[in-house]
């Protein structure tokens, strides 16, 4: 047997290489590993590289193809209900500032819902953050009704960020320190909210027992957020500039560099030094500071400026779905905002114009926070060519 550390006799064959390749100016072909799927190519290579808007445009076609079929089992032209739906929303200056009105809060809880996705968290109490911040900007707008008007919105709106906040992080400190799932605590936290919210406007220390039916006392005249140039409620500029501001420290802080650390793989975080615990409290505390923001927009520039019973309406549940139609992207849900903003503002000219039943657009919203919410329609539409796009921002529904 030869030695292996001898060098090869000069009789024997030089080990096979492959030829050194020619420059002859032609393209050498690239030879895919075998068992490799090749990219897609054509149009499904470009709805696959651009699935993130793809997905959340063809949930909201699909709601919509579904709901022209009910408003068809109705009796109406769903293209006609349709165009009275928007061209109220868009072309008509009540419409218009009420949809501004409604694009305000769900931004900010489309917000409050997409940052803690960035930590592999599902905050859907979303609706009880805002109802702590609007019966806390009621409880200061009161008290402080002797004062200057614009201290009195200063300190309103920072109650309701902080009670918002305060709120969150009720669940963030069962999470980190108990184990306790985000998604049962938030559920549970919002039942208390109402149950508590509803005996301090029915009775209770915060009623206005002067007014026939149970709410807070009204915000001083002063202190109201009347809209400018007639269409723009204050609230929507700052909701702007807020999802600008999230958008830049998810990505330009270090803060924001954690958060997603944490929501991509919470193990590897730890290792490198970053703590879980942390996240998971500035998260939450984040977004509910943004949902209590919400509140306090919605006492103080939307009438009677009172807190009483559904002043939240379902503004909290829109919030899921405009995080998942943005797919967790901040600046997403401005237009998942004014989207879901103009249906619920043109909702009731449904009823009134056409006599369509006003809950068409709570199925509408529905079908599209169904279709947006499974990862799994990504790879159906998608098959092996789904990339790890299809999952939502964060490490949420991998």
């Amino acid at each position: 047997m030869a030695d292996p550390d001898l060098p090869p006799a000069k009789d024997a064959p030089a080990p096979a290489t492959e030829p050194a390749p020619t420059d002859t100016g032609a393209a050498v072909p690239v030879v895919a590993e075998r068992g490799a799927t090749p990219p897609p190519t054509g149009v499904l290579g470009i709805l696959v590289r651009h699935q993130a808007i793809v997905v959340p445009i063809l949930a909201v076609v699909l709601a919509f193809a579904i709901g022209a079929i009910l408003i068809r089992a109705q009796g109406f032209n769903p293209t006609y209900a349709y165009e009275v739906l928007f061209t109220h929303s868009f072309a008509t200056e009540s419409g218009l500032l009420a949809t501004m009105q409604k694009t305000t809060p769900l931004i900010l809880v489309g917000l409050a819902v997409a940052i803690p996705l960035k930590v592999g968290l599902f905050n859907i109490g979303g609706q009880g953050q805002l109802m702590a911040g609007g019966i806390g900007a009621a409880w200061a707008s009161y008290a402080l009704r002797d004062l200057p008007a614009a201290l009195i919105v200063v300190v309103a709106v920072v109650v309701a960020v902080l009670l918002g906040a305060m709120w969150a992080s009720i669940a963030a400190l069962l999470k980190t320190t108990r184990g306790v799932h985000e998604v049962i605590s938030t559920i549970m936290l919002n039942s208390i909210a109402v149950g508590l919210i509803d005996w301090l406007v029915n009775g209770g220390p915060l009623s206005d027992k002067g007014q026939p039916f149970p709410t807070s006392h009204a915000v001083p005249e002063g202190a109201r957020l009347l809209p400018f140039l007639k269409l723009i409620p204050w609230g929507l500029p700052v909701a702007l500039l807020l999802s600008v501001v999230v958008a830049w420290m998810l990505k330009r802080t270090t803060l924001g560099f954690e958060l997603q650390t944490v929501g991509r793989n919470k193990f590897a975080a730890g290792y490198a030094g970053i703590g879980t615990t942390k996240a998971t409290l500035v998260a939450m505390a984040l977004s509910g500071g943004l949902a209590g923001l919400a509140g306090a927009f919605e006492l103080l520039q939307i009438e009677p400026y009172r807190y009483q019973n559904g002043i939240a309406g379902s503004l909290g549940f829109d919030g899921i779905t405009i995080a998942l139609l943005a797919r967790g992207n901040p600046l997403g849900t401005i237009p998942a905002a004014v989207l879901v903003g103009a249906m619920r503002a043109g909702a009731p000219t449904l009823q009134f114009q056409l006599g369509i039943r006003p809950e068409v657009v709570d199925v509408l919203l529905a079908i599209t926070l169904l279709m947006v919410s499974l990862p799994v329609i990504a790879k159906l539409i998608f098959r092996r060519h789904a990339t790890k796009q299809t999952q939502l921002a964060g490490s949420w529904g991998a």
